[in-house]
């Protein structure tokens, strides 16, 4: 009944019937409570989303599996500390870390959202030591800048682990699939029917050759149909584990043979048969025994090197198949299989008969059985069908070659296999770590090196977008995204940022587009309500943008880039305190998210708090090195603070990194205005118009330096082109103002 409950609830998680699996696993909890059974019904909740639920199925729990349930669970409900103590116990230095990869992985991000970076770093290095194809590891290694190269974390070293595991699966899967043919291969026959000599003496071989490779025998066809008399009572016998599954060891479980003789030291080694198969219908009790003892066993049983054959293998070998059955009152019957038997050819050259008595026919002391015994198509087919490990044949021996080397081109193929995943990796790692970098020309040249059918992938071209957006190439970053949600339209990975980039671009149309779109596909991901609040906010619609940035965040508090947003609203909003905490908050989920040290600045700027300012839009200036914006904001801090020479540094860098930024090239402009260098402004100026010959601010910028050098007719041309622009009310006011005051030159200050 359990296993029937287990099976079940197991089937019901693969079809996704989480409600189902619950009602199940609590009647299975019921009935048989055990923490095995508590386990599932915790991963059940877990799938349905109920971590409150599992956190108190396991609360108190010891088991590895149970303890990193309940850290999954405490994870979830941000109970940061009780899932610490779930996964690295204090009081018991003895318990490792449960499930190996996955439990470093897990460490890593509470000791990250709890600000212990190195320690943080330490697990996700651990994590990846243990599974070099941890992506999510490396992903997080790279957000906290603690990647190193590519070419060390998956080079030679991790696919050499890749290869081991690669084995060790192997082994246990042809471990798994030999003790499984075994049970299979086991003729059905009620437990009550057979003598004690029979039940301990009869069953299947399994019989390791050469090779090293399982190989079980079954001695009948039985095992392919199975009687009509079977009877339901020897399920439960059929179903015992193999002790190869459990043991693991190099060695297969010794081969029960009925026609062993008692006494094994009175018959020479020569009498024993090399390989036996079952000449019984009865199942073998298993027992489980140790490894020093089968080598004994093994020893014995594998030394006889004369062959011997039944008529009744003969009889198969030529097509048909006999398969003798002996019922409860002593009879027997034989049930006939013709065609291909389990036994082919190839497969009787390990396999052997004994017969102890030179008599042809069999007597048992209990249950009466008869089986004649005929060697008279022995000698026909003897060279062909049997041989000693002893003997020198050659035709074993070709064998034996054939497995070697078989298992040798097995191993190359792995060892080759594991070495491309890792070529792979190293590409898509390098360049992941180069975005995470801001080394963004870098990334989209190492994306380039993917191969076609990998580059034209949903995951690759949302990191070519983001690269894009990075160098401010909002043109080719909407092309990528596009691409991306051709490629998968289900995916949501990087939708965030394309939102900010249709934002960018002032595409209300493909914006409402998209936030539909994502509406539809998920309306609990926060990628959606992050488009939705910039469709919004493009409307100029703040505080409906905001309503949905913070939906954003109340779907996954630790999603920096929506604390952002809804800090940027706030800021719009002109409610500089609300924006300070929010920008906060997503540095408090990531410390190296530069757009919340950006928007911090900007506040701390707008408020005149140019000290403040500075600190912040240099600290966002070292995570991103190649930001032209954060440079520019920078200078213009730097300026305020009368700091003028390290203001036009950093404004000469902002111009190299993105010459296609008017920004800095204005600073610029004004920061010189400023110093009294009226010619090279106008120069910049001059230079800035070829870029943006639609900005009045320009015009408005050299009106006011030709007043300053005293060209009065060429300052009120460029204010008339100034307000040709269609300028906004305050920045009309301001032109109007200038004109009107053309000759006074007391009131210069008044337009810094």
């Amino acid at each position: 009944m359990e296993a029937i409950l287990v099976d079940y609830v197991q089937n019901n998680l693969r079809l996704f019937m989480y409600n189902n699996a619950i009602f199940v696993c609590e009647r299975l909890c019921a009935e048989f409570p055990s923490e095995i059974n508590l386990q599932l019904l915790a991963s059940c909740y877990l799938h349905n989303n109920q971590a409150y639920a599992a956190y108190h199925i396991l609360k108190g729990t010891q088991m590895a599996q149970s303890r990193y349930l309940f850290a999954l669970s405490c994870f979830q409900m941000d109970l940061l500390n009780e899932a610490e103590t779930a996964l690295s116990p204090a009081n018991d230095s003895n318990l490792e870390i449960p499930n190996g990869a996955a439990g470093h992985y897990l460490l890593g991000l509470i000791y990250r959202y709890t600000d212990r970076k190195k320690v943080a770093v330490h697990h996700f290095n651990q994590a990846l030591s243990i599974d070099p194809l941890f992506w999510a590891a490396y992903e997080e290694l790279c957000v906290l800048g603690s990647a190193e190269e590519a070419a060390s974390i998956f080079g030679e070293a991790a696919a050499l682990t890749i290869q081991k595991q690669q084995q060790q699966h192997t082994l246990y899967s042809q471990a798994f699939s030999a003790s499984s043919d075994d049970m299979n291969h086991i003729p059905c026959k009620s437990v009550e029917d057979g003598s004690p000599r029979q039940l301990k003496g009869g069953g299947n071989s399994i019989v390791k050759d050469a090779t090293g490779n399982f190989q079980g025998t079954g001695g009948s066809s039985a095992a392919i149909s199975q009687p009509s008399n079977c009877v339901s009572s020897s399920l439960s016998f059929y179903n015992t584990p193999s002790p190869m599954a459990s043991q693991m060891s190099g060695i297969a479980p010794p081969p029960i043979c009925r026609n062993v003789p008692q006494n094994p030291a009175s018959t020479s080694s020569e009498s024993f048969p090399r390989s036996i198969v079952n000449t019984t219908l009865q199942a073998p009790r298993r027992k489980f025994v140790d490894e020093g003892k089968l080598r004994k066993i093994s020893g014995r049983l594998f030394s006889d090197s004369i062959p011997r054959r039944s008529t009744r293998l003969a009889g198969e070998v030529g097509g048909t198949n006999t398969t003798a059955t002996s019922t409860g009152n002593g009879t027997s019957h034989s049930t006939k299989h013709v065609g291909n038997s389990r036994l082919s050819s190839s497969g009787l050259r390990s396999v052997t008969f004994r017969k102890p008595q030179a008599s042809t026919g069999e007597s048992f002391d209990e249950g009466i059985r008869h089986e004649a015994f005929d060697d008279s198509r022995l000698n026909s087919r003897a060279s062909s069908s049997t041989s000693s490990f002893c003997d020198a044949n050659p035709g074993e021996q070709d064998v034996g070659t054939m497995s070697i080397s078989r298992n040798s081109s097995d191993d190359a193929r792995v060892h080759r296999g594991a070495v491309d995943i890792m070529s792979l990796w190293r590409l898509l790692g390098e360049g992941y770590r180069l975005s995470c970098m801001y080394k963004c020309k870098e990334a989209l040249e190492i994306y380039q090196k993917l191969p076609l059918k990998h580059y034209n992938t949903g995951w690759v071209l949302s990191q070519v977008g983001r690269a894009n957006f990075g160098l401010m190439d909002y043109f080719e970053a909407d092309r990528a995204f596009s691409l991306a949600r051709r490629q998968c339209s289900y995916s949501l990975d990087g939708m965030d940022v394309y939102s900010s980039v249709l934002y960018l671009l002032k595409e209300d149309m493909k914006l409402s587009y998209l936030a539909k779109e994502l509406l539809s596909t998920d309306r609990l991901a926060p990628q959606t309500w992050c488009a939705m609040g910039n469709c919004y906010s493009l409307q100029k619609d703040h505080d409906t943008a905001l309503k949905n940035f913070q939906r954003a965040v109340q779907l996954n508090t630790k999603f920096a880039y929506a604390h952002t947003l809804c800090g940027h609203e706030h800021v719009a909003l002109e409610d500089f305190e609300s924006g300070i905490r929010s920008f906060q908050s997503a540095l408090l989920v990531d410390s190296r998210h530069h757009n919340a040290w950006y928007g911090l600045g900007m506040v701390y700027l707008r408020q005149e708090k140019f000290e403040f300012a500075e600190h912040h839009f240099r600290v966002a200036f070292q995570i991103n090195p190649r930001s032209s914006v954060i440079m520019s904001y920078l200078g213009t801090a730097l300026h305020y603070l009368k700091r003028n020479e390290e203001a036009l540094l950093m404004m000469e860098k902002a111009i190299l990194a993105d010459k296609k930024n008017p920004l800095p090239m204005y600073q610029k402009a004004i920061i010189l205005y400023s110093m009294d260098k009226y010619d090279e402004a106008l120069e910049v100026l001059e230079e800035l118009k070829e870029y943006a010959p639609r900005e009045c601010s320009i015009y408005s910028l050299m009106g006011r330096i030709y007043k300053r050098k005293n060209v009065y007719d060429r300052a009120m041309l460029h204010f008339g082109l100034a307000l040709d622009l269609k300028p906004s009310a305050a920045d009309v006011a301001t032109i109007k103002a200038a004109i009107e005051k053309l000759h006074v030159p007391d009131d210069l200050d008044d337009f810094l």
